[in-house]
């Protein structure tokens, strides 16, 4: 069974979300501060955290980077701060998704239901072909993504990317040369209806440029009015 932890210092907002994901069937654990909440996560028993930024002790932005560096569980940023700079920061260091208080706790179990699909999807079965067996390693140029293990190599380096990302970088492999819309990358990644203007799909591209190479346009290049290819060479 899949077990949330809902960090944030405000007891109110702990015990309403307990509550809300309880009645969905999920085991539920707590934190009140950033040093609490990473030693909860780093037990290994969290499949998805709910992380407010403003926390004592440590910033959630700060669990967000510790958490990283052990783990690719989704995590979704719950925050006061709703100006774009604090979304791209969180979004830049890894989080999964973003929501700014006050929210509707429906919306937050959906949104943990929404990550937690995506996750199981690319670390359990979803990573298998029809018959069972196993998936076939997707080779471009000097890159291999071992979609069994969901790993990316380049140059035999492992290159440690988000479920999101890893999601993409699938789509574009099996499809090198093609130009993807938005749209088209917003629902593979995300998995939900595209939102226009959503700034998800500029900062996950950024991210993963600046993961393969010091050159942005070495592997993924911006078709102007169209969207992005995945370059064959």
């Amino acid at each position: 069974m899949d077990r949330i932890l809902i960090a944030d210092d405000e007891p109110e907002i702990r015990s309403l979300l307990r509550l809300y994901l309880e009645n969905e069937g999920y085991e539920v654990d707590e934190a009140g501060d950033g040093r609490e909440a990473l030693e909860k996560m780093a037990g290994g028993r969290i499949s998805c955290c709910l992380l407010d930024i403003m926390m004592p002790k440590m910033d959630g932005f700060h669990v967000l980077q510790k958490l990283r560096e052990m783990s690719d569980i989704p995590v979704i940023i719950i925050s006061a701060k709703d100006a774009d700079p604090e979304k791209i920061l969180g979004l830049n260091l890894g989080a999964d998704d973003y929501m700014v208080k006050p929210f509707n706790p429906l919306e937050a179990v959906a949104r943990v239901k929404s990550n937690l699909r995506r996750w199981h999807k690319i670390t359990g079965a979803g990573g298998n072909d029809e018959k069972g067996g196993h998936a076939e390693d997707l080779v471009l140029r000097d890159l291999r993504l071992d979609r069994d293990a969901c790993v990316l190599y380049r140059a035999g380096r492992a290159i440690e990317l988000t479920p999101v990302e890893l999601k993409i970088m699938e789509m574009f492999m099996k499809y090198p040369g093609k130009v993807f819309t938005k749209q088209q990358l917003y629902e593979c990644g995300w998995g939900e209806e595209f939102v226009v203007a959503d700034n998800n799909i500029m900062v996950c591209i950024s991210k993963l440029r600046a993961k393969l190479d010091d050159d942005p346009s070495a592997y993924i290049r911006t078709i102007r009015g169209l969207g992005y290819r995945m370059e064959k060479g």
